[in-house]
């Protein structure tokens, strides 16, 4: 019988692009049949029928960050997601379902536990979600990022995060222009946006090799140049775009990063070994950015500042003091790789691969 697994969840790229790795790890190196259960909200609608796998969408509502009626619709619709994933892995008949955090993710994996399937838990940050949490004490086995996470979860593994090859790839930096990379992910970070086109005529003044690439979202790419031009800033050296569509050449290219610590970012810093000065979502669920941070900050892979705190000048001061100092860089660059995991996906499937078997 060929092996088969479903994997629930998505919304973010935190969830969405690490399941893909695994995803492709399944199907390339032990010829499994992958299928996707999410929702019509996530980015798996995008991602997952472009890498080529099939997609299943169910409808859950939120929990989190919500207001109470919300909540007690979500509640209320949850016996109808949990029958519709029942009924979806009856007819597929997975040997194991992973759940990747995320919307789809709590009905799928709470319905795999009723029907007696084999059930991996994929927890990418340094505290679970709520679906994770929900259904942690329940699953077959877990996989996580951090090993302060093994405690929510039966059987669980440090895996660390699935990213791509090409990040471990990456050399120390050793010559080109001293660069600084600022990005907050596909949708940017306002607060990067407001703060650094006040921060960085200085520091092209400061530095006059500096180059500076600062990535602010799609929405955000013109009004974040004005900023930067209100500012008097017209440089050749700062460019500002709406995505990084090379993102493994563009952190290559960088000494220093100024970003946010999703889970995904956090693993792409520590497999390229670059020196960081992380800034967390404070709206992030559970505040599991700032807990992600504080993990590379303990390890001297990084260096922190709260959005409460990032202030032109606190940014202007912790910049410069890294870019002045490439001995602190090399050190938090080599605190990085000690983080990395380059065997995940690899593991995750073993994972799987066993409990299939038993």
């Amino acid at each position: 019988m060929p092996l088969r697994v479903l994997i629930a969840g998505g919304g973010t790229g935190g969830h969405v692009i690490p399941a893909l790795a695994t995803a492709r790890e399944l199907r390339d190196k032990h010829s499994a049949e992958v299928r996707f259960v999410g929702t019509a909200r996530g980015l798996e609608t995008k991602l997952v029928p472009e890498a080529g796998f099939a997609l299943e969408l169910i409808h859950v509502g939120q929990l989190k960050i919500v207001s109470l009626l919300t909540r007690l619709r979500t509640v209320a619709d949850l016996p109808l997601g949990i029958l519709r994933c029942i009924s979806l892995l009856r007819s597929f008949k997975p040997s194991v379902v992973i759940g990747v955090g995320g919307y789809a993710s709590g009905p799928a994996m709470m319905a795999a536990i009723l029907l007696r399937i084999p059930t991996v838990a994929f927890e990418p940050n340094a505290v679970p979600g709520l679906a994770n949490r929900l259904v942690g004490k329940y699953v077959s086995a877990a996989a996580v990022n951090f090993a302060s996470t093994m405690s929510y979860f039966r059987n669980a593994k440090v895996t660390g995060i699935p990213v791509r090859s090409e990040f471990f790839q990456i050399a120390p930096k050793t010559a080109g222009p001293l660069c600084l990379l600022v990005f907050g992910g596909s949708q940017g970070a306002q607060i990067l946006n407001r703060v650094m086109p006040k921060v960085a005529g200085r520091l092209l003044k400061g530095f006059p090799e500096l180059e500076i690439l600062h990535q602010a979202g799609g929405r955000h790419g013109d009004s974040t140049y004005k900023a930067y031009a209100d500012a008097g800033i017209e440089s050749g050296r700062l460019r500002v775009v709406p995505y990084l569509d090379a993102m493994v050449e563009e952190i290559a290219a960088a000494d220093l990063i100024l970003c946010r610590s999703g889970a995904s970012t956090v693993a792409e810093l520590a497999a390229a070994g670059r020196a960081s000065i992380l800034v967390p979502f404070a709206a992030a669920a559970d505040d599991h950015q700032r807990k992600n941070a504080e993990v590379l900050v303990d390890a001297g892979a990084a260096a922190m500042i709260l959005e409460s705190e990032l202030t032109p000048d606190r940014a202007f001061t912790e910049i410069i003091q890294l870019l002045a100092n490439p001995e602190a860089r090399q050190r938090m660059a080599e605190a990085a790789r000690t983080l990395a995991h380059a065997n995940a996906a690899a593991d995750i499937a073993q994972i799987c691969l066993t409990l299939a078997k038993s």
